[in-house]
Order: structure tokens, then C-alpha cells, then sequence
């Protein structure tokens, strides 16, 4: 069996990261690497530099790295690990924190490539609720 593309989470709360892990864990499959960067190092709102890598470095098998950010420093955190540690296999996806996860993670299950779920996250801004 093929390894799937990992995916991080990255949020100002450990709770909204946990939460929404739990969540997309029984939608997806125990074959999606998932990783959690949420909070700062000592459990406050915000967000930690040393996290996020540690996330990525975490949920990478081989296969890719999809980051999704919640929102504001979670974004600029993100995309400051990823300009002092550029990887061609680890993208930063602009999408809806909770739907993004979902398409990404479900995709991913489906043995999916990095781009493919990445591009999945990004299309889950157009789905309609109602």
C-alpha cells in the first residue's frame, strides 16, 4: 500500500486543531498522517513556530505535506517555516479550515497526489451549504 500525503492543522487553539483532527479522523482514513499545530509552546491562543514544523515534520511519509492555516499569524507562522525550510513536497493551502480539512483528508484516504489534495482543500471554498 502506497503512503497517503499527510496533512497539518494549524490553529490559534489546540482545542480547534484537536477537535477538528477528531472530526476529519472519522471521515477519513487511519492512512491520512495528520498532525496538529495549534496554540503557542506554553498552551496559550496563538501560534508557535517550532510547533508547526514539528507538525510537518510529523505527518510527512514520503508522499507530501498539505498545511492548512486557520487564520491570520497561524498563516504568517506557517508560511515563515516554510520559507526557512522550502520543500517542493510541503504546500501551504488558502482554504476553509473545516471543509478544506475534510476534502483534503478524504481525498488523501482515496491515494491521491500532493497536488490533487491540495487542489481538493481549495475547491472546498465553493461548495455551497444551502
Amino acid at each position: 500500500m502506497s503512503t497517503s500525503v499527510g496533512i497539518v492543522l494549524v490553529s490559534h487553539s489546540a482545542e480547534l486543531a484537536a477537535g477538528l483532527r477528531l472530526l476529519v479522523e472519522q471521515i477519513g482514513s487511519d492512512t491520512v498522517p495528520l498532525a496538529t499545530a495549534g496554540g503557542t509552546d506554553d498552551g496559550r491562543i496563538g501560534t508557535s513556530y517550532d510547533l508547526v514544523l514539528a507538525a510537518i515534520r510529523n505527518a510527512d511519509r514520503g508522499a507530501g505535506v498539505v498545511v492548512l492555516p486557520d487564520l491570520g499569524s497561524s498563516v504568517l507562522t506557517a508560511r515563515t517555516v516554510l520559507e526557512d525550510h522550502p520543500r517542493p513536497d510541503v504546500l501551504i493551502v488558502d482554504a476553509p479550515f473545516v471543509e478544506g480539512a475534510v476534502a483534503a483528508v478524504v481525498t488523501a484516504a482515496s491515494g491521491a497526489d500532493l497536488k490533487t489534495v491540495a487542489d481538493a482543500a481549495k475547491e472546498a471554498r465553493h461548495v455551497p451549504k444551502l
